[in-house]
Formats: C-alpha cells, structure tokens, sequence
C-alpha cells in the first residue's frame, strides 16, 4: 500500500492571518513516541491524541509545520478511518478529513511523522559542540506543532506520554521521570519510557538526547538533577545548591507545594532563550548556568540564583496555572520575574536584590515611555505578534505593577491572594481578571480598578508635585474652662503642607506630540519630614492632598515601590536634594536619579539639575546608586560632547570620581562586601570608558593582559570590565590576544567575558575581523546576532558596522533564528543622526525580520529622541560645564 505523505516544509515568515484552532476538539491525552538521527539531523515519530469532540464533525483541525504526516486515521468506537490531510501553511494547520462523520464524544487520532532536527533553535532541534550533536527542544510559544501534530495553544492542556528511542550510550530527558530502559528496537538503540505527566500544555514539553552528566540533589523530598554535557559537570555545583534553596523557599512561600514529581534542569550548547520552563524539565542557556564556584563573579553568582528562581517560579506561574491565551503572557513572566527576587533577597541579602527591583522598573518605564510600546495585555494572534510580546512590558513592567499592588495592600495580604488564585485555577487556565478579582477579594480593596488601567493601557505615568504650606485661618471661637468659668478664645491654626498633584502619560520625547488622554488609578506612596509614610489613590487628573505642619521635603515615591516617573518643581527637587543620604533611602535615591535622567533626556528638565545631583552622590559608595547615572552620563558621552567640551566633560568625570577609586583601590580587602567588588568595577567602567583616565586605562590593559593568560589571576567581578576598556583602546595585537583566549576558556563565563568585550574595539580593520567572525561556522547561532548588535551599538564602530552588515546581510540573516532578528534591528537604536533613521528603515522595510516590526518602530523612536536630547541639552551642558571650569582643572 503506498501511504500517504503529506509535506509541510513552507516557511511563511510573515503571518498577518489569524490562526486560533476551531475549538470544537480537545486534546485529554498524548501519547508519544520519537526516534532522533542525530547524525542524519532527522526524526521519526508517531503519535495517538485522544480526543473530545464536542459537535458531530467529519474533520478535525490541529497545527503542524515542517513535517511530513503518514498513516493518518481516525478511531472513534473501535471503528478506525483512514484520513486525508489538507494542509493550510500560512496558519500552520492540517485538517484531517474522514468519510464517516464523527460523533460527539471521545475519539482517538493516529499519526506517522517524520521532520529534520533544524539549525534554528526552534522546535526539535539540532545542538552541536566541537565533539557532536544532541538533540533538544524549545516549544515556547508556538513551536511544538515543528515536533509532532498538536492542539498547540495554551488552553488545550493535556496530560503526555513521552518515549524516547535513543542511541546507546545517550540519555533523555523530559518531562517525567524514565520508568523504563530497555534494549531495541534497533541493534544499537535503547529505549527510555517516561512517566506520564500532569496536565500541560504543549508549549511545555520537553525532548534532549545526548550524553548528558547531572549533579544529583534533593530539596523537600523533590529529586534534583543538574545536567549538562559532560564537560559541564564539575561546573553545575553551585546551580544545584542554588536550586535546593529556591525549592524549599517556594514551598514555605506558597499554598502548594512543588506540583510535579522531579526537577531536571539542563544546560543546552545551542539555546536562543535564556531558560525554558518545561515542566519538571528547565532547559538553559549553558551560560547562565554553569559557572565555578569560586572564580566566578559577583553578578554572576546573582544570575545564576535568580535566573533558577525566574525559571522555578514558572512551575507554579505558567506551569500549574497557565494563561488562557498569549495576550495574557504577562501572568507567566510578570510574576516569574517578580517573584525571583524574593528568595534572592531572603537568602542572599548581600545581592540586594530589592534594588534590583528597582533598575528593572526603570527598564521597564524607559521602554514603556515610547509612543510605540503596547499595553501588558496586547492583541497577539499569529506566531509574530506572540514572539513580539516578549520584551520588558510582559516581564519587568508586569513584575513592577505586581511590586506596586503587594506594597500597596501588604506583602502578606498579596501573598494570601496569589495562594488563592493558585489554588482555585491549579493545572488549569487563567486570564488576567482572574488574577486581580482574587487578589481583590483577598485584600478588600480596589485592586480589580487599579490593575486594568495598568494592564489594559500602555505608556507610563507621570506625576507632577507641588507643595506650600499653609496656615489656614483662626476659626471660631472655641470654650475652654479656667478656673471654674467657662470662657472662648480664638482656636490656634494648624499650619498643613498642601501637595497638589497632576497625571499625565510620559513621553520619552516630550515635544514631538500631545502626551495622550491615559489616566490611572495610582497607589501613591509619600514620605515627608513632618509626616508618616503612607500611600493614596491618586485617580483625578489634578488632586491635593495635605500633610500635618509645615515640611521641609516630601517624597512621592516612597520604597521606589510606584510604576511611575515623578517631576518635582524646582524648590521640592532642591529640598530633596539637601536631606538624599540622611532621609532618602537607597532605593529612593535611585528612583530620584532615573526620573530627573529621564525629564532630562525628555526635553522636560535642564541637563544642569542632572548634573548637579550626580556630583551630590558622586561620593555615595552604594553601587546601586551608581549604576542608576551611569547610562546617562555614557549617552552624555556618546552624543553631546562637542570638540570644544570633549576634554572638560572628561576632567570633570575624573576628578569627581578619582577619589573614590583611590579609597578603595584597584585589590579587593580582606571581607569586603560583594557590593564593594562590584563598585570597583563600575568605577573602572567610569573612570576608563567615559572619562578616558589614562591611569584607568593603563592599568586595565595590564590586568586584561594578565587574565588572558591565566583566568583565575584577576578577581572575577573586575575581569570583564578591564577587559573591555583595554579593548577600548587595543590595537591588532590584543585583538589577537582576544582571540586565543577564547579558545582556551574554561567557563561559560570566561569565554563570554572576552568574547563580549571585543566588540570595544574600534579599529574600523578590527570592527571587520568581529563582523565577520560573527557569521562564521565558529560562532554558534545563538551568540551570532547578539555578537553582531554590540558591535552595531557601539557608537565608535557603527560607521563600520552598519556599512558591513547591510553588505553582508545574507550572512547576516543565515544566523538569524526564531526571535534574535530582533537583537540586530534594535542594535540600531543607537544612532543619532536623521539620515541613520531614514536608512535604517529603509534596510529593514526591504529586509524583513521575523518579528521585529515593532522593534524597527521602537529603534527609530529611540533615534528621534536622541536627535532631541542633542538638541535641547548640548548648549546646556557646555553651559554647565563652564561653570564647573576649576573642578575641570583639577581632573586633568
């Protein structure tokens, strides 16, 4: 009998249909069975789905792409059809067709199928190092349908049964435990049988096969694997303990214990994502995983832990309840990213993480101050505008909302809500009025008024604050007893502090158009010198409010904890700034920083009161506190300076910030704290990338010099940052240097370390050499376009870079896989010049990008607001500077 073989190899890149499954059939159970070529780079596989139908039909649709389907039939009562298959690319579906008319009620599908182990990271896929090839998976969001036929949407979940037929001498994993080893079918082939899982959805099956090596672990009776090539083993120590600690954390914090039977947690060698959060089987970007435990830095030491706790996390958010569909994605990574810095700062108080807290806010305000950002809860139907969603509005902006919410009602009263909503929709499907419905009723109030302003609307909002005190007026007469009599005097006023506050959207370009008629509901937290804090709803577009006595300053961001910027007038911001290290704490101080940085870039504050509050904290030893200016002070760099104030700006960075790397020195003390570590680098970073110091820079070179022979001879929270300023100024021959170093790496972290810091060079004959090792054989996929987007975001290298790439653009996009196309369009981002605008969307109007439609609209806004920034601000600066003419001196 010939069988029918249906091909589904069309690639369509541009989607604009919608593509929702009819709903008429849901999947109860899979059962599946794979047989990878890892040589060959194929698979096999077939399949039976049991089903529901819901209405008589003689056809079911499900999604598949790239794959060619055999022997398909139907069974419904133990009476067995063959099927037809129709296939619809541009929406990824097949239809199967009987000629019998199926009956409501249960029914089972059968399928053969076969597909190739692709290069792109997507799918069942092929992973390579220099020894050979693995096989492994990446589903999210809409990717399963590449490795077997599915009902693959979020809602339908299922429960699977996963076979793996492997070669001997490899090992699976997935999402269950291996129930079964035994030999066959082929000679030199084994086959691994795994437990049948609870209910999920497709996006969340996992397949690897290779020769993978775990450190074993357990955490509250919870088996725990850390796997990885076998190269890899003596480096996934640390993540294992870390992993001990975020479980047993979780199942203190939450109603649920851990909901499924074992945790795998795999480093892959080709992975796009950072971590993938299978069920009972997180799968990971090697370097954010593996490290040594006692040559790695600070941060990351930090990544690591909080990266686990992101992925951990998602086993209660995503993986026991999951969203209804992906507009709704900021319930998955909204709260996985809140909720991993609540171990973090628990049991590693020394990370700070609750300022962490604080830097993401602000990426995530400064993306969401774009005109072209979306709401958290955004339209999203075909494959494209689902990737799209996966940006900091779903993650850091979602997490910052949740922040603002739990401090606004109590973390304990938040905590009992989240409990709830994890128990009422367990191994099922939530949308977002789920969510704030019990959080609401939890907390008793208002909170399913508050989120869907923030939710259901994009942008960000800004407050703007005044304040007077005020005596009112003696009021009547008052009766007081003396001596027996009864007699009036006058009642005293009470002078109050009046704070008048007005809402409106913020615009990162503050004159190109009117802000917009947004409007929120906002929990306004306040501290002052003559009051407690507390927090208020703020819902009228202009509102006051009155404090008791007269204070002397008042802070409307108290905590940090709000989702919005904050524009003082001119005498609050000056109170402020007299009371910023004895009345501010930490977190406000780089709240206070970021918004008067953000006013400034708008157009809507003077350069000077930047400035002038950075050289107040340029003694503040919080590294956190620095690295809130830092950013602004290398754009001031990159665009504002003119020949005539180069060398001034310069002078005046390094006589302000000389004395501070003097105090602490280039060697870390004995005890000294991790922030400490990391000060140091920063001030490195300072002192050799923006203020050019040529100590810094000698001294960088000799210690970058120095790693590249022996990894373990410089500390490794300075490591990358000598590296890169000796790269800043490198010639030919450290180039070379690079380039070896990189093959004799030991670490994930080593090897990124020098890899990442090439792209400071800026000899436009050494920009070439990168730019074309970027689309070699030797550079895995993975790292190639984000090797290609540092070099473009470098403002000494793009003249180079961006010729380059056009020209080679095939290359170029050869390395492209499912969602980092969009690195390269947003690496453009960086130019500040109207014809780089009009060129860049020139290129990508006739280069299509997967998915990055709205990243090309974000980089052209980002190139309009830089236009602006030098145009409202570099007389200003020069101004500035004028003024500060003997702190220059000194530098020099």
């Amino acid at each position: 009998m010939k069988k029918l073989v249906a091909a589904i190899f069309l690639f369509i890149p541009f989607m604009a249909v919608a593509q929702r499954l009819p709903g008429n059939v849901v999947p109860e159970h899979y059962s599946l069975s794979f047989t990878p070529d890892l040589q060959k780079a194929t698979f096999a596989g077939q399949e039976t789905i049991d089903v529901r139908i819901a209405q008589p039909a003689t056809s079911i649709t499900l999604n598949a792409i790239e794959l060619e389907l055999q022997d398909i039939s139907i069974t419904q009562n133990g009476n067995a059809q063959k099927a037809q298959v129709r296939l619809t690319p541009e929406k990824e579906q097949a239809t199967l067709t009987v000629p019998a008319q199926l009956a409501a009620g249960t029914a089972s599908i059968q399928i053969q199928f076969t597909g190739t182990l692709n290069d792109k990271l997507r799918g069942f896929y092929l992973a390579k190092t220099k020894l050979r090839n693995y096989a492994t998976s990446q589903f999210e969001a809409t990717d399963a349908r590449r490795a077997f036929p599915s009902f693959d949407e979020p809602a339908l979940k299922s429960i699977f049964d996963i076979t793996l037929i492997v070669n001997k001498g490899d090992t699976a994993i997935s999402n269950g435990r291996i129930v079964s080893d035994t030999p066959g079918p082929g000679e030199d082939q084994h086959t691994l049988k795994f437990s049948t899982t609870k209910r999920m959805s497709t996006y969340l099956v996992a397949m690897a096969v290779g020769d993978f090596q775990c450190n074993d672990g357990e955490s509250d009776g919870i088996p725990i694997r850390v796997c990885g090539t076998p190269d890899k083993k003596p480096l996934g120590a640390i993540a294992l303990r870390y992993a001990e600690e975020i479980l047993k954390y979780y199942d203190q914090y939450y109603g649920i214990k851990y909901p499924f039977e074992k945790l795998d947690i795999l480093g892959v060698p080709d992975f796009e994502a950072g971590a993938m959060e299978n069920t009972g089987a997180i799968f990971y970007r090697e370097s954010l995983l593996f490290i040594d435990d006692k040559n790695s830095s600070v941060d990351s030491h930090q990544q690591v832990f909080e990266v686990l706790a992101h992925e951990m996390a998602h086993q209660w958010f995503g993986d026991l309840v999951t969203m209804k569909w992906w507009d709704n994605i900021w319930l998955n990574e909204g709260f996985a990213t809140w909720m991993a810095l609540k171990p973090s700062q628990a049991l590693h108080p020394e990370w700070n993480a609750t300022l962490d807290a604080v830097k993401e806010t602000n990426s995530a305000v400064m993306l969401d101050s774009l005109r072209n950002t979306h709401p958290i809860r955004a339209k999203a139907d075909t494959p494209d505008e689902i990737n799209e969603l996966f940006d900091p509005i779903s993650y850091e902006k979602a997490a910052a909302v949740l922040r603002m919410i739990e401090a606004y009602v109590s973390p304990d009263v938040f905590r009992r809500g989240v409990n709830g909503y994890l128990r009422k929709f367990q191994y099922s499907n939530a949308a977002a009025e789920d969510f704030w419905g019990t959080l609401a009723l939890a907390s008793g109030r208002p909170i399913d008024r508050i989120m869907p302003a923030f939710v259901n609307q994009p942008g960000v909002p800004l407050i703007k604050v005044s304040m007077k005190c005020v005596t009112p007026p003696a009021t009547a007469e008052r009766p007081v007893r003396r001596k027996g009599r009864r007699s009036r005097v006058p009642a005293k006023p009470q002078p109050k502090t009046e704070i008048t506050a007005s809402q409106q959207r913020f615009i990162a370009r503050a004159h190109s158009g009117p802000a917009g008629t947004e409007q929120w509901m906002i929990p306004v937290c306040l501290k002052s010198s003559s009051s407690r804090p507390f927090c208020q709803i703020f819902s009228e577009r202009q509102q006051t409010i009155s404090l008791p006595g007269c204070s002397q300053w008042v802070m409307t961001n108290a905590n940090a904890v709000g989702y919005y910027r904050t524009q003082y007038d001119g005498d609050m911001l000056k109170n402020l700034s007299t009371v910023l290290t004895d009345h501010l704490s930490t977190a406000e101080r780089m709240s206070l920083l970021t918004d008067q940085s953000a006013l400034m870039r708008s157009g809507q504050e003077n350069i000077a009161a930047f400035l002038d509050l950075v050289a107040a904290l340029s003694s503040d030893q919080e590294r956190a506190v620095m690295e809130s200016y830092v950013p602004t002070l290398r754009s001031i760099n990159r665009y504002l300076l003119t020949s005539a104030d180069r060398d001034t700006f310069h002078a005046w960075i390094r006589s302000t910030f000389r004395p501070m790397m003097a105090k602490i020195g280039w060697t870390p003390a004995p005890g000294e704290s991790e922030d400490m570590h990391t000060l140091r680098s920063d001030l490195v970073d300072i002192l050799g990338m923006i203020g050019e110091d040529p100590e810094t820079i000698r001294e960088s070179t000799r210690l970058a010099q120095q790693y590249l022979q022996d990894f373990h001879s410089v500390d490794a929270t300075l490591a990358k940052q000598v590296l890169q300023v000796a790269a800043r100024y490198g010639n030919a021959e450290l180039f070379d240097q690079y380039l070896a170093a990189r093959q004799s790496a030991r670490s994930p972290e080593q090897y990124y370390n020098v890899d990442s810091s090439m792209s400071e060079f800026r000899d436009p004959q050494l920009v070439q050499r990168l730019l074309q090792l970027s689309v070699s054989p030797e550079i895995r996929n993975q790292d190639a376009p984000f090797m290609v987007s540092s070099v473009l975001m470098n403002a000494d290298s793009q003249e180079t870079a961006w010729p380059w790439i056009k020209q080679h653009w095939d290359d170029v996009e050869k390395k492209i896989t499912m969602s980092s196309g969009i690195t390269i369009v947003s690496g453009t981002q960086n130019f500040c010049s109207a014809e780089a605008r009009d060129d860049v969307q020139r290129f990508f109007s006739e280069h299509k990008v997967p998915s990055s439609e709205r990243a090309l609209k974000q980089a052209v806004e980002r190139i309009d607001s830089c236009i602006s920034f030098r145009e409202h601000q570099q007389t200003n600066l020069a101004a500035w500077l004028g003024q500060h003419g003997s702190a220059n001196a000194a530098g020099r």
